[in-house]
């Protein structure tokens, strides 16, 4: 009998913590666990905009400042809306990004700014960036309009070690 109490409360006890870890994690929540939507701070902001007919994500945008007092914008574009639009402008407060390479955003044709796969670049001259802090950077779209994040300043380190002010993005367009 005392053996059969021990096996029962064990058998409960099991049960008990695989419940509450499943709960406690949020591992039953599925795509939509607040654990899974985290952001670290060093992580890119994002925006998305949604009205009038456009589709567009911003994704991973981050300044990184590089030894010649510029910042360099790194991040990705998409256009998911049928129709195309075009970069018009970026901006951190009154000051202009200089952009060369790609400014149109074709339907599921990424623009990158830097990487591997970069077809744009975006640099602010002479701004000198403080790494650490964070700034408020606005896009510029011709059918879009407007949008603004926050984004943080990085330092020439680690994944960002080779991104540079220089070498402006020769594409079709800026050949032509």
């Amino acid at each position: 009998m005392r053996q059969m109490k021990k096996v029962a409360l064990t058998t409960i006890a099991i049960a008990f913590t695989v419940a509450s870890s499943i709960t406690l994690t949020s591992c039953g929540s599925g795509p939509n666990a607040e654990t899974r939507k985290t952001n670290r701070v060093t992580d890119g902001a994002e925006a998305v905009i949604h009205t009038d007919g456009s589709d567009i994500r911003v994704s991973n945008l981050v300044l990184v400042a590089t030894e010649d007092g510029s910042a360099v914008i790194v991040g990705q574009i998409v256009n998911r809306a049928d129709e195309g639009d075009e970069i018009l402008g970026i901006t951190v407060g009154d000051v202009g990004a200089s952009i060369t390479g790609e400014k149109k955003l074709l339907t599921n044709k990424p623009i990158h700014f830097e990487g591997e796969q970069a077809n744009a670049k975006a640099v602010f001259a002479g701004v000198n960036p403080v790494a650490g802090t964070t700034v408020d950077l606005t896009i510029g779209f011709a059918r879009a309009g407007l949008v603004t994040t926050r984004v943080i300043i990085r330092d020439q380190r680690d994944i960002y070690a080779g991104i540079t002010s220089g070498a402006k993005l020769e594409t079709a367009a800026t050949t032509e």
